[in-house]
């Protein structure tokens, strides 16, 4: 057994029966440095159990992860009012309360820049959501909010924005932006047209 962990982490970890799940775990606590109440927190939000079946399958051969490989899905909004519906602005006021926790949903690696970041496209202001960068895979992340159904319309307008970043801000030495869009409702027939590859959709979930 790691000897990174303590006596606490494992009794966390005895608590589960898949091997694989437990292996997860174990290299999150010890990359993340976790301490053992953070452990069995991820272990409570079903961490493991959000992930796709792709990835797991992934971790088991020890293959190369993505980006959105470790994206959970859904991503947990912590909606400590208990509202009933959110507005887009709403539901960006939530996850700005708590940052660290709505990181922690996309995977390792990220830090966080701006919200409502501004972009000027010809005599236009536009503004990104969110604004991420991620240290693992050196890369900006643009997030888009949407309260509905995943739309057309939303892949072209993120696209426009990952676009900008690439062309204005994206150094030589960074790999390209990836887009995120967090939806109430996913629509996988869209995504499977899109274009772009960089483009990944996940469902939200608020929970108090």
């Amino acid at each position: 057994m790691p000897t990174e962990l303590s006596w606490s982490h494992y009794s966390e970890l005895l608590k589960l029966k898949d091997s694989n799940e437990i292996n997860y775990y174990i290299d999150l606590s010890i990359k993340q440095n976790l301490s053992y109440r953070e452990l069995g927190k991820c272990i409570k939000n079903k961490e493991y159990e959000r992930l796709d079946e792709k990835t797991k399958l992934k971790l088991i051969k020890q293959e190369n992860n993505k980006i959105e490989d470790f994206i959970k899905d859904p991503i947990l909004i912590k909606n400590k009012y208990n509202y009933d519906s959110v507005s887009e602005k709403l539901l960006q006021q939530l996850i700005l309360e708590d940052i660290p926790s709505f990181l922690s949903e996309l995977g390792s690696g990220y830090s966080f820049i701006k919200n409502e970041y501004p972009i000027k496209i010809g005599n236009t202001y536009n503004y990104i959501d969110l604004l991420l960068y991620n240290i693992d895979f050196n890369c900006y992340v643009v997030i888009e909010l949407k309260t509905t159904e995943l739309k057309k319309e939303h892949i072209g307008q993120i696209e426009v924005y990952m676009n900008y970043i690439d062309k204005n801000i994206k150094k030589i030495y960074q790999e390209k932006t990836i887009g995120i869009i967090i939806c109430k409702k996913d629509n996988k027939f869209i995504i499977s047209y899109a274009s772009d590859e960089r483009i990944i959709s996940r469902k939200y979930k608020l929970v108090v």
